[in-house]
């Protein structure tokens, strides 16, 4: 449980590192001759914008609209073994990062850190990371390339269509 906690720990703090500057990367610079008054209300946060999220489409999406689609036999076979390799080489790659992960968080557990060393395992966790995107990538491409231009018509418009509410079973209370 503690070597668990320990890796949550880690990678959380890798995300971090890395994140925190990615962020500030993507916000507008403020200008100081700008006064409260101007800018009105504090507006809450936007969550940051997919660019990527309406031309590509999640396995998941596809597969359970696989009817309402229209997919083939050859599509649904094809996807299906896409997405098992995938799979299965995402826990291979997943099992590598934890390992990285865990190196890591023992080279940074030292009073004194040899930066050399933390750099080059820190550049294990994010190449293992950058592998793992690129499986997903490809992946979507894969699927993709698959279907008609009438499946990704549909596939867009079941993304825009507000999810209904779940209703509650009989005897069960939301």
């Amino acid at each position: 449980m503690k070597r668990r906690t320990g890796i949550i720990i880690a990678i959380l703090s890798v995300g971090m590192l890395v994140g925190i500057p990615l962020l500030r990367a993507q916000q507008p610079p403020q200008h100081a001759n700008q006064s409260a008054n101007q800018l009105g209300p504090p507006q809450p946060p936007q969550p940051p914008m997919d660019p990527l999220g309406d031309v590509m489409f999640p396995p998941d999406l596809i597969m359970g609209h696989a009817r309402e689609l229209g997919l083939t036999d050859e599509q649904k076979t094809f996807m299906r073994a896409e997405i098992q390799k995938t799979t299965a080489r995402f826990l291979e790659l997943q099992w590598q990062l934890q390992d990285a992960v865990e190196s890591l968080q023992q080279i940074m557990k030292s009073n004194v850190v040899d930066e050399a060393q933390a750099l080059a395992q820190l550049d294990k966790v994010l190449d293992t990371e950058r592998q793992i995107k690129h499986l997903h990538f490809s992946l979507g491409i894969r699927l993709k390339n698959q279907l008609t231009l009438e499946q990704q018509g549909k596939l867009r418009g079941l993304r825009m269509r507000p999810q209904p509410e779940p209703q509650p079973r009989p005897g069960e209370q939301l």
